[in-house]
């Protein structure tokens, strides 16, 4: 039931029939009056310098939109980085450092799956979950990060940072509760906005195929990854930041009589400790050079200084 309710909500948001389009329209009252609210949030904060540069990546919509990949590809090019990012999904609570640059702290019931996506494909990046983003900059600073990546955190109007904003194309463009967005983009405050396809492409590398695989994933809006799928005997839909045991997986590689699970990178990171075989669609995007090259103006360098 919660799996149904999760994709019709998706549905709703993104793609929206009929009847959901007149439930979007009949909510409209509600989404001024959470704009509104909005509005007055983004104006009563104050932004503070914490005295290193910050870049925040994220979007406007609820769901997925590619900024996991996006971090990790700008925070690679970063001698001294640091990922910060809340650690949705984790079983821990407050600041857990989980990569130190140099070694994985913890595992990933305590870092939460994205984090430990940036542990596994950064290794020489700081990487720490917290609630508090202040406190996790801080963290950070204190290790020795020069540059922090903010995960999600165009709301985080308190921080001084350069936002970069990714554009997520939606049938319905309305903001909560009748349509997708958070919120909307301030004219008073400095964004970058980026788009897949014009400022960054992703590029997908099948590794460990099987001649029957089964996918696996618990991503948001996963028919994202129609375009990159190759063949496979069944689609496995779980919503996102899903905790796996090893018996529903094995039950649907029993099932299909499949040689290997496809999976994600996210979803690579909880299913590994299960010792079954993986097939691994692994996904990373080619940034613009233009976007490394804002990202330097904004922090006073010529040029980047790279790994």
């Amino acid at each position: 039931m919660k799996k149904k309710i999760i994709f019709w909500v998706e549905e709703y948001f993104y793609n929206p029939n009929s009847v959901q389009k007149l439930l979007s329209v009949l909510l409209l009252p509600l989404s001024w009056i959470y704009c509104f609210a909005m509005f007055l949030r983004f104006k009563s904060k104050k932004s503070e310098d914490l005295g290193v540069d910050i870049i925040g990546v994220g979007n406007l919509n609820v769901g997925g939109s590619g900024k996991t990949p996006l971090v990790t590809a700008l925070a690679s090019r970063y001698e001294d980085a640091a990922v910060v990012l809340r650690g949705y999904g984790r079983e821990s609570r407050g600041l857990v450092t989980v990569s130190s640059g140099r070694e994985i702290l913890c595992g990933v019931i305590a870092s939460g799956d994205e984090a430990m996506i940036y542990a596994h494909k950064i290794p020489k990046a700081i990487v720490i979950v917290s609630e508090d983003r202040k406190k996790g900059i801080l963290k950070a600073k204190k290790m020795g990060a020069k540059i922090v990546f903010l995960d999600d955190a165009y709301s985080k109007h308190e921080i001084k940072k350069l936002d970069i904003v990714i554009d997520v194309e939606s049938k319905n463009s309305s903001y909560l509760p009748s349509g997708p967005f958070r919120e909307r983009l301030w004219s008073q405050k400095e964004a970058l906005v980026v788009k897949e396809g014009r400022d960054f492409k992703r590029v997908v590398e099948l590794k460990n195929k099987s001649d029957k695989m089964s996918l696996i994933t618990a991503i948001a809006r996963p028919e994202r990854l129609d375009s990159y799928m190759p063949e496979v005997i069944s689609k496995n839909y779980f919503e996102d930041h899903h905790k796996f045991t090893k018996s529903e997986v094995f039950d649907i590689l029993q099932r299909d009589k499949a040689d290997s699970i496809l999976v994600t990178y996210k979803d690579f990171v909880k299913l590994e400790q299960f010792d079954l075989k993986l097939s691994l669609l692994d996904l990373h995007v080619e940034v613009d050079e233009n976007i490394f090259k804002k990202i330097d103006n904004y922090r006073g360098f010529g040029n980047a200084k790279k790994d």
